[in-house]
């Protein structure tokens, strides 16, 4: 797996480094041990793992895509253009369309408009049969999913603005922008639409709280502050997705913090401790769940920060961010299985191999199971009990 860095500048440069160089060894050799990703081990089976099914989207993969659940009904897209409405319970393709554009992310959807946006930052919208519905341009690349709610298709592009389009018409109907840092990565990240309001990590470290109505800035915080003497050394993205639990909101930044703010209480910081992620946070009702910049997965109260345990047996093996449900935490790696890991004090449960290409997008849990799509163009359910 590798992340890409972004440098803002008007060419728009993109400088790929692999994990090892960000880790903070030689960029020029993959060879240390510490850095080796460690080899998959016997535990004794905890759960039963196994595909529930299978289905072929398109081609290829990537930072950028991650399939959007409603209700039993999964969207989903892949970069060679395609988008697809699958049922949950069988895998079935309901419809698919052909956007005839090469994606740069997708999908997200309300089940009355699903968006995706195009390399050229094109965002895409199309109805719930797969037609579409209105093009419109933002004002820079879109390299995370859209987010749809509220009557709005939200993108955040790579000028660092959060830009809203009415859902019908693909009207512009408010943007807000931030100044952003020399470097940002291009890993997992995604927006939330919520009750009302969006939310949306930046890569200056900071979250927002947006009005969906106005676009009016009701709160931000910060989840890192930049420092160093180096462009790289001061990167500090909110990665994956915020984590929103009761009245806390989570994140996690690279080489920042993870923090949980009280929005009740005028999003007053309830804990935060040092911590790096490339891949992002989850969250259940009483446990927040993170993988370090090494991979060792990481659970804390969610509501005193304190580490409750870690597990380092998937030490250096690029995994997802996390997705929980009932039989575990699961995170997928970058030979192409799902682990699970026991929620209570992080031993291994099962794993289960269901592809040989890294996984990069977000696993997603569901009432079903976890939902994986993988770098082959493919979405796999894994049922686990």
């Amino acid at each position: 797996m590798r992340i890409l860095l972004s440098r803002r500048i008007a060419a728009s440069a993109v400088l790929t480094l692999g994990l090892l160089g960000l880790a903070g060894c030689s960029m020029f050799s993959n060879d240390d041990p510490r850095y080796a990703p460690a080899p998959l081990t016997d535990y004794a089976p905890g759960i039963s793992a196994s595909i529930a099914w299978k289905t072929s989207i398109g081609s290829d993969g990537g930072y950028g895509f991650a399939p959007a659940v409603v209700e039993d009904t999964v969207y989903a897209a892949t970069p060679n253009g395609k988008v697809s409405k699958v049922d949950l319970g069988s895998g079935a393709i309901q419809w698919q369309t052909d956007t005839d554009s090469t994606l740069s992310a997708g999908v997200g959807s309300d089940g009355r408009t699903t968006a995706v946006a195009a390399n050229d930052g094109t965002v895409i919208a199309l109805d719930d049969q797969g037609v579409e519905k209105w093009r419109t341009k933002a004002t820079s690349a879109v390299n995370i999913p859209p987010a749809v709610g509220a009557g709005l298709v939200v993108v955040r592009s790579t000028d660092y603005r959060v830009q809203a389009f009415d859902a019908a018409t693909g009207e512009p109907r408010w943007n807000v922008q931030r100044p952003g840092p020399a470097l940002a990565l291009k890993t997992n990240m995604q927006i939330l639409v919520f009750d009302g309001v969006v939310i949306a990590g930046m890569p200056n470290g900071r979250i927002m709280i947006i009005d969906a109505r106005s676009g009016n800035v009701q709160w931000e915080g910060a989840v890192s502050v930049s420092q160093g003497a180096t462009d790289l050394e001061r990167i500090r993205d909110v990665v994956g997705t915020p984590q929103v639990q009761g009245p806390l909101l989570c994140g996690v930044a690279y080489q920042g913090r993870m923090v949980c703010f009280d929005v009740s209480q005028g999003g007053r910081p309830i804990w935060d401790r040092p911590f790096s992620s490339h891949t992002g946070m989850t969250t259940d009702a009483r446990q927040a769940y993170a993988a370090d910049a090494h991979d060792a997965v990481h659970a804390f109260d969610l509501g005193t920060g304190n580490e409750l345990w870690s597990q380092n047996a998937l030490r250096n093996r690029r995994l997802t961010q996390p997705a929980v449900i009932a039989a575990g935490v699961a995170v997928g790696d970058f030979e192409g299985y799902v682990h699970f890991l026991s929620r209570s004090d992080g031993h291994l449960l099962g794993r289960l191999d269901v592809g040989g290409d890294p996984l990069v997008s977000p696993l997603v849990a569901t009432t079903r199971g976890v939902l994986v799509q993988n770098s082959d163009g493919d979405l796999v359910l894994v049922g686990a009990n």
